[in-house]
């Protein structure tokens, strides 16, 4: 029974799929971090310079 289980390659695909799924969701996840304070100073420059106009 063993046996026949670890010579079963069928969900040898799915594993491979799901850790390059979460690999690539941790890199998101990672390059957002960095992204989201770029985004958020821009959007803070720009309330400053729209109040500044007006």
């Amino acid at each position: 029974m063993l046996a026949c289980f670890l010579r079963d390659k069928r969900g040898t695909t799915a594993i491979e799929y799901a850790l390059i799924a979460s690999l690539m969701g941790a890199a998101i996840v990672g390059g957002m971090n960095v992204w989201s304070t770029e985004v958020a100073a821009l959007f803070e420059y720009l309330t400053e310079t729209l109040d500044a106009a007006i």
